[in-house]
């Protein structure tokens, strides 16, 4: 049976082109919604240009056919706008002049008609009032990646015969043949690596011995740094091996790295290192540039005093932790003061040797030959990392970092934020490499650890 997808504002803001998605069934905007896309248009973000984006959408649908009656789509469904269906009755609890009680109007008058309903919201207490009201509800899944547990790890644990194991490093390689997934199963390998997937071999009649290596589409390899120590910093368990790996891989080979993990598993610690170390020593690339997506800033920055570092120096601090970290490591002696530290610091800033940056800025840029960090990434958009994955020019290596469970933009979740997304589109990619970790890879202190587990 033909269905009738009734999209809330929230679809439209965050994925313009949902009105493609939805097959051959009918789409339906209510006019409400206009009117909250209205309020949206003049918006110096991403809100913003969505809202524009929409806006350009349905006036060249407009001139196809009449959008009030409905206008055919290539997919063979209509879209139109549908009034308010202000005869509608909603319970006596509930504000009929609420934009969202007048979505749920609308739907209510489509069922009334006969119509097959289903409201498309992002809203997760609109879902729930909707099957209040009997109203099917749904989010919007076109951008959904699977559920975290089933995404991808970037890594996986095999089994190889003890021979083979000790003359791993000799060889310079094993067959996905000769190793194994389940060995009492007899699955092997070969049937479920991915490209540069990180592996850890372990023998078959001792698991606790072990080696680090990667799928290079052919053969398990070495890894080619396990041995470097980046700015003077050492990897702490295999994990950690895996980070500097994909991190120290040249930008032909890897221009792309995702990150995902809980606090403390050194992601931006190792991003920031590694970056150091290829701008100040092997000068491989002109600068880092930061950037770390902030819903608040990037909706206000705008209005900020200030210029615009300034106006994104506060959401820079955990960068700042970092370096300080970084720097009073790295050198012997220590830095005997808190001053002598800070001036270090300052001076990849005035060096420009570090630029840091808010998200809304690099929308339409073509970036050369830098290390750019794009950190708390999961507060990004699926739209928002394609732009910016897409800025990469000549030269230039992206590290995506985030914790999904840390999400602060009111539209996403585990599934639907950009560095998932990312994460999920990117596997398999030869230019890609990524890792997940977990609260066991916390390395910030045992406080950290425990509490990262506990709470």
């Amino acid at each position: 049976m033909k269905k009738t997808f009734v999209l809330d504002t929230n679809v439209l803001l965050q994925s313009p082109y949902s009105i493609y998605t939805f097959e051959d069934n009918d789409i339906v905007i209510p006019a409400v919604v206009l009117e909250e896309l209205d309020k949206f248009k003049k918006e110096n973000n991403d809100l913003g240009a969505n809202a524009r984006e929409v806006a350009r959408m349905l006036d060249q649908l407009r001139v196809e056919g009449n959008l009030n009656k409905g206008v055919l789509l290539d997919s063979g469904g209509m879209i139109r706008i549908e009034l308010n269906c202000e005869h509608v009755i909603l319970p006596d609890c509930w504000d009929g002049k609420k934009n969202d009680n007048r979505v749920l109007k609308v739907c209510i008058g489509l069922k009334e008609q006969g119509l097959n309903v289903i409201l498309v919201s992002k809203d997760i207490f609109e879902r729930i009032k909707a099957e209040i009201v009997d109203i099917t509800a749904q989010d919007f899944l076109h951008e959904q990646v699977p559920i975290y547990e089933e995404q991808y790890t970037g890594k996986i644990d095999l089994f190889t015969e003890e021979s083979l194991l000790n003359d791993f490093y000799k060889n310079e390689f094993i067959h996905p043949e000769d190793a194994y997934i389940n060995y009492e199963n007899n699955i092997k390998a070969k049937d479920g690596l991915v490209v540069n997937q990180f592996v850890i071999l372990r023998s078959l009649t001792n698991t606790k011995h072990t080696a680090l290596g990667r799928y290079d589409g052919k053969f398990i390899v070495p890894l080619l740094f396990h041995n470097e120590h980046p700015f003077g910093v050492s990897p702490r368990n295999a994990n950690q091996k895996f980070i500097q790996e994909a991190l120290m891989m040249d930008s032909n080979s890897a221009p792309l790295c995702i990150l995902k993990g809980p606090a403390g598993t050194a992601k931006t610690f190792y991003s920031l290192a590694v970056g150091l170390q290829k701008v100040l020593e092997e000068h491989s690339y002109r600068k880092i540039l930061v950037c770390r997506p902030n819903v608040k800033m990037d909706e206000d920055i705008g209005f900020l005093p200030g210029t615009e570092e300034e106006k994104i120096a506060p959401y820079m601090r955990p960068v700042i932790d970092n370096l300080e970290v970084l720097f009073d490591s790295e050198n012997h002696d220590k830095y005997k003061n808190e001053f002598e530290l800070n001036d270090k610091i300052q001076e990849l800033f005035d060096r420009h040797i570090i630029t840091t940056e808010a998200i809304a800025f690099i929308r339409g840029r073509s970036i050369v030959n830098q290390w750019v960090i794009i950190d708390e990434a999961q507060n990004l958009t699926p739209r928002q990392v394609k732009g910016i994955i897409t800025r990469a020019g000549q030269g230039t290596k992206i590290i995506l970092t985030g914790d999904p469970f840390q999400i602060d933009h009111p539209f996403l979740d585990t599934r639907t934020n950009g560095l998932c997304f990312a994460a999920e589109k990117m596997k398999g990619s030869s230019l890609a490499y990524q890792l997940s970790l977990t609260e066991e890879d916390c390395e910030r202190s045992p406080l950290a650890f425990e509490s990262s587990k506990r709470m």
